[in-house]
């Protein structure tokens, strides 16, 4: 595309010290159907570009979703005139940029079966079956299909040479049934949170035996018992439910513009300050967690990230000491990295790329150990498949989750079904209290497609991972 060779030339006449354009085009299909009631279907398409230009230490951002030669050298000149304006203000806080070279590259995410291009028949008809399967019990009284399917074409140009082209997408179902018992209402989901790949992943996921599944079990937690007054008890994790604890707990925390301080919407700043690097206990000795941008079918598994860095794998907590952080090129130089670790990333045309959380996972325990194994061999406890409600301060230091399907443990064996259970705890606490990790066979991904950051708000995309894993004397008790 000669817009890319415009842009780029045009910022260099205009004294850009690095600058770079991300032409985008972003289409979105959502289906929901609510019972056997197709509620909403929508398409959309938001196609444009993004220019960035740097200049004096700071950084300037114009959008456009006009191509023409005038427009594009308008936003450059916008872009510029933005950068000038920031260096202005910030006179005493010079950014610097991480060392980077340029790559000319294709990134593709593997796909066999387009879901976009699915026709939505085809797929309306799998949801109805679906939701049928749910309905079908006594005593389900809503059932809920919603599908999500994402692409995004991309062409990437900096100043540095790179030139790439960018074309990658995801897909996340998710099923929800909701059963009612004796003035009660308990909801049980199937939720992997999404996935890098096509629609043969939905085919290989056979979601009217899942549904038969969430639908049995929602009728088991209606039913089931409160647990009780809260008291210190072991915790033993699914890998669903530790998606999002370390999503919140870890992946947040170890944003560096929110070490930094630079960042600090949605739920606050972080604890895990650049003192502490190499030094910090964060976990236990068996706790090893890796941002992998490379990771297969990995939603932040883009080629490269919004700064034209490749992905990459690092270690962010390493036997259980904090490591590394997520970085972007102006963020490792605050702290002296000797480069990005190519975590810049926007979600449409119009965003300015902000500073995100990798693919974040948590590596598997190295003996040979299975669920069972690690359920046999504990006393008393709650085993918590599934993810609910969270709550976390502004240092990311405390929190409390829910779940969404419990058991109580006794003398080794899955004892009772339970509803209504939190389990409060705080960095460095939790992840120090884990003293088993199941092993690689049991490792599974979770997506999250709706991180939400920035003003104005972005929703990012990155998958997590854990093996089903076991935590001592956490404070676990019911909800109201």
């Amino acid at each position: 595309m000669k817009y890319l060779d415009l842009a780029m030339d045009a910022a260099a006449k205009l004294g850009a010290e690095y600058a770079d354009i991300r032409v985008q085009k972003t289409t979105d299909q959502v289906i929901y159907l609510h019972n056997l009631s197709l509620k909403n279907t929508s398409n959309s398409v938001l196609y444009g570009y993004g220019v960035r230009v740097f200049k004096d230490g700071a950084w300037g951002f114009a959008h456009s979703n006009v191509f023409s030669d005038d427009a594009v050298q308008a936003t450059v000149k916008r872009a510029s005139e933005i950068a000038a304006l920031s260096a202005s203000v910030n006179k005493d806080k010079k950014l610097r940029l991480a060392p980077e070279r340029g790559y000319i590259a294709k990134y593709e995410t593997p796909v066999r079966i387009d879901s976009i291009s699915l026709p939505l028949a085809e797929k309306v008809e799998l949801m109805l079956e679906v939701n049928r399967v749910m309905l079908a019990y006594d005593g389900i009284r809503q059932a809920v299909f919603y599908l999500v399917m994402h692409k995004d074409e991309k062409l990437f140009a900096s100043t540095l040479g790179s030139r790439l082209e960018l074309n990658t997408q995801w897909i996340m179902p998710m099923i929800n049934a909701i059963a009612v018992h004796e003035g009660d209402s308990q909801s049980r989901s199937f939720n992997e949170g999404g996935c890098a790949t096509g629609w043969e992943w939905i085919q290989s996921l056979n979601l009217t035996e899942k549904a038969k599944q969430v639908a049995e079990e929602a009728l088991i937690k209606v039913k089931a018992d409160a647990l009780g007054p809260e008291q210190r008890r072991t915790l033993i994790l699914d890998p669903n439910h530790l998606g999002l604890t370390m999503h919140e707990s870890v992946g947040h925390p170890t944003e560096l513009d929110r070490v930094l301080g630079w960042e600090a919407d949605y739920a606050g700043i972080s604890f895990a300050t650049p003192e502490k690097l190499k030094t910090y206990q964060y976990g236990a000795p068996i706790i090893n967690f890796v941002g992998d941008n490379t990771l297969d079918e990995g939603l932040a598994t883009l080629g490269f990230d919004d700064d034209g860095v490749p992905g990459q794998k690092w270690y962010i907590v390493k036997d259980g000491i904090l490591n590394e952080y997520g970085s972007t090129r102006d963020t490792a130089m605050e702290i002296g990295l000797e480069a990005s670790r190519g975590c810049n990333r926007a979600t449409y045309y119009f965003d300015q790329p902000i500073n995100r959380i990798p693919n974040l996972y948590l590596l598997p325990g190295t003996k040979e150990l299975t669920p069972s194994e690690l359920i046999a061999d504990t006393e008393d406890g709650v085993y918590i498949q599934g993810q609910g409600s969270f709550s976390i301060d502004q240092h990311r230091l405390n929190f409390q989750f829910g779940g969404d399907f419990f058991w109580e443990i006794k003398n080794g064996k899955l004892a009772r079904p339970l509803k209504k259970v939190i389990y409060k705890s705080c960095n460095p606490e939790f992840w120090n209290a884990c003293d088993a990790i199941c092993d690689e066979r049991w490792w599974r991904p979770f997506g999250v497609i709706n991180c939400g950051k920035g003003q104005p708000s972005q929703s990012g995309r990155m998958t997590h991972g854990a093996a089903t894993a076991r935590f001592r004397n956490i404070r676990v008790g019911g909800s109201q």
